[in-house]
């Protein structure tokens, strides 16, 4: 299979290009135009200025879409959230419209999401036919999944990976909470009750891998661990791996006065997220339990 990845160079991209490379598949990668010439990339696309080479598209069997800006920040300013925004619809939509107009369309385009779709949701059980929440972040996935339009009305399958916040040695949720856990200084957040989604980045591979092959799955699908947690019991667990007592909450009110709307979007928001498609379709996570995910990642990191 031929298959073209955006956002290779970040933490899923450059796992899954390494397995679908090791399974034998061809990789071309979208990089912007300087990264290209520097590194070699493949097929050169601006999301932001609207260019794309549609030309080098022409006969991939696949295309798997990762790139997007991150949102972790100190605050979201008005350009931070900008980015944020444009990165992921602006970008969704110049390549599923791009894909759409060959004269020999790939397959399937499995598109990268959030459970920020959600939002703040409280004790509620949430699964693919769930609501969006409000705010910014459920307002962004909104538009995000709906660029994909021009690639389905074409006949293209698409499937999009709701993610959840991902565990790995090197991922911005590991290395952020792991640091002052080890100074002692690690807290839950406000009352800890809230639900803190999760999945091991072996999972999200293993995701993307099944949703490239199987025919059947489309639309928007949750990826996230089966185990739901509150971010007390996160914060706990993370405790016991890295074997230093966790004692004492983060105020919500400094969260807010120092984070704003990142706090209340990110770090306050309760998800309790269910992977039903997954489950429905036999998916067998690799690392279905927090503690072993957690484990494996503080001794790879």
């Amino acid at each position: 299979m031929r298959v073209a990845v955006s956002g290779s160079t970040g933490l899923v991209g450059a796992a899954l290009v390494d397995e679908l490379r090791t399974s034998g598949h061809e990789v071309v990668r979208l990089v912007r135009p300087a990264t290209r010439l520097r590194d070699g990339g493949d097929i050169a696309w601006d999301p932001g200025a609207g260019d794309i080479d549609k030309a080098a598209l022409e006969g991939t069997d696949a295309v798997v879409h990762l790139a997007g800006e991150t949102i972790s920040a100190l605050r979201w300013t008005a350009d931070k959230r900008r980015r944020i925004r444009e990165s992921r619809v602006r970008g969704t939509d110049v390549l599923a419209r791009a894909i759409a107009g060959l004269s020999r369309k790939p397959q399937v385009l499995v598109c990268a999401g959030a459970t920020g779709y959600y939002g703040d949701r409280g004790d509620e059980i949430l699964d693919e036919k769930s609501l969006p929440g409000r705010g910014f972040l459920p307002g962004v996935s909104l538009e995000w999944e709906a660029a994909t339009r021009p690639a389905a009305e074409a006949g293209i399958r698409v499937a999009i990976a709701r993610l959840a916040p991902v565990i790995d040695a090197r991922s911005p949720l590991v290395a952020r909470m792991r640091l002052p856990v080890l100074l002692g200084l690690g807290g839950w957040f406000g009352s800890g009750r809230h639900y803190w989604p999760w999945v091991a980045l072996d999972d999200v591979v293993g995701v993307f891998l099944l949703a490239l092959e199987r025919e059947t799955l489309s639309g928007p699908m949750v990826v996230a661990a089966p185990e739901a947690v509150t971010n007390r019991q996160f914060v706990k667990t993370m405790g016991r791996v890295l074997r230093r007592p966790v004692m004492l909450p983060v105020p919500s009110p400094i969260l807010r006065a120092a984070l704003g709307d990142f706090a209340r979007e990110a770090l306050l928001a309760s998800q309790r997220v269910v992977p039903r498609k997954l489950l429905d379709v036999g998916y067998d996570f690799r690392q279905p339990h927090l503690e072993p995910a957690l484990r494996a990642a503080v001794r790879s990191g």
